[in-house]
This record gives C-alpha cells, structure tokens and sequence, in this order.
C-alpha cells in the first residue's frame, strides 16, 4: 500500500475549509485501507466533540503509519501531533500510549515518540501468528462451508474487477476482507480482533510491492478462487492446506521486500 501522497508532499485544509473524506486533519490523502479512519478524524469538526480527542490521535498517527506518511524511524513530538490533530497534549499522551502498546511507536520521556521500523524479527513473528490463527480459523469453519463459500465469492469478483482497472489498493482491501471473512467466521472474536491487529502492521511491511509486480494479483485471484472450490468439495484438510500454502506464498513475497 502506498502512501497516497505525491512526492511526500501535503496539502493544508484553511480553517474555513471542510477536509474531504479521504484525508486527514493535516490534509495529505491517505490510502484506501484507511479511509474509514480518517472519516473519524474529518467528522470531528473543530468545537464539536463527535470523536473523544484521544481517539482522533490515535487514528490520525494510526493511519499516518499504516500509509508510511510518518515512516519508521522517524521522531515525533507531542507538539507537533497536538497542532496537526487541532488538540491539547494530554490525549496525545494517552493515544500514544495504545500505540506503543500496539507495538507501533516507542515513547521516549522529553525527547518525543519514535515510530517503530520494520525488523526482521516483527516480520516472522507477524506472519507465524497469522498462520496460526487462519488455520486454526479453517478447521472451525469447515461445518459452516456452503455459507462461507457464498460470501467469498463476491470477494473474489472485487479482486478481479480490481485486477481489470489496476487498481492495486482495492484488489488489496477485497484480499484482506477475504480472509477477515474466514477468520470472522470462526466465530471467535478476540482472535479477529488479534488477526485484524496483525494485518495493521503486515500492511507496513511490504504491501507497496504488488502495485510493481501486478502478475501477484493474478497469482493470488486463482489462490483465493482455489481456496472457495475447496469448501465446496469434501476435504477439509485440501482446504487448511491452501490456505497455509497462501500464506507461505505470501510470506515469501514480504520477506522478499524486506
């Protein structure tokens, strides 16, 4: 996933002006897996308290790390976020701590926060959870197969409409609700919350390759169209197993941007 913003540049928004949807308070664009993020931070208006003001941080600095608009490495000061968010210091504190939490930034006391690179550790470690809970997620749905199916498929045509128009950040929002589907349907709703936590941070580690390597959206449409035949035959272990072929693929793919 890109970050949206042309040769790292950013717009400002007047304070007469009203932000559109897809960018954030500062007024650089951010990617469409976070566009939903940023509506939480545009609808809060300045003298409205729609959005608690620590809420807005936190979804302001989510998303600007998710789109790389604050890449790793770099050093933040409360200030700056407290201006850029149109907030006081103290719901920065606070946002930044369930960020550190996330294992997105690192506080520094007085110095300011330093967004987290990417090692390669956090990559293996990423990728060996999401193997855990997608498989285990493909065992539990196997009873409830022919409804599954039917949500996948439509999934699928969104990556191949996607596909057609080269629209590489959608083909990738269609991938991630695809397998969020599978896992959801698991039933079990901390393990979403944790598989939704580790796509967050996958995003940052590689997504842009596939907008330079479109032949990895075909690649992937015939995996996940595989993965729907699956449910509707009478193996379940050809289904587990393609899935964690999938994810193998897709291990290789990120490891190999790193």
């Amino acid at each position: 996933m890109g970050s949206g913003v042309a040769d790292g540049e950013s717009a400002s928004v007047g304070p007469a002006e009203t932000a559109p949807e897809n960018l954030g308070p500062a007024g650089f664009e951010l990617g469409d897996e976070t566009t939903e993020i940023a509506r939480i931070v545009a609808a809060a208006e300045p003298g409205v308290e729609k959005i608690p003001a620590a809420e807005r941080v936190y979804a302001y600095v989510k998303a600007a790390i998710l789109d790389r608009v604050y890449p790793g490495g770099e050093l933040l000061t409360e200030g700056e976020l407290a201006t850029a968010v149109g907030v006081s210091r103290t719901p920065v504190r606070e946002a930044l701590l369930r960020l550190e939490e996330s294992g997105l930034v690192k506080l520094y006391p007085k110095k300011g926060v330093l967004v987290l690179p990417v090692l390669a550790q956090e990559v293996n470690d990423v990728l060996e959870a999401r193997e855990l809970i997608e498989t285990h997620a493909a065992a539990k749905v196997w009873p409830r197969r022919k409804q599954l199916a039917a949500t996948l498929e439509p999934l699928v045509q969104e990556m191949r409409k996607h596909r057609r128009a080269a629209d590489a950040k959608s083909f990738l929002e269609a991938d991630r609700a695809f397998h969020e589907a599978i896992v959801g349907a698991a039933g079990n709703e901390i393990l979403a919350k944790l598989y939704n936590s580790l796509r967050d941070r996958q995003v940052r580690m590689g997504v842009p390759g596939i907008e330079v390597q479109p032949a990895r959206m075909e690649r992937s449409i015939g995996a996940h169209q595989e993965m729907i035949d699956a449910l509707g035959g009478n193996s379940a272990k050809r289904f587990r197993d393609l899935v964690i072929d999938h994810i193998h693929v897709a291990a290789t793919d990120l490891r190999g941007m790193q």
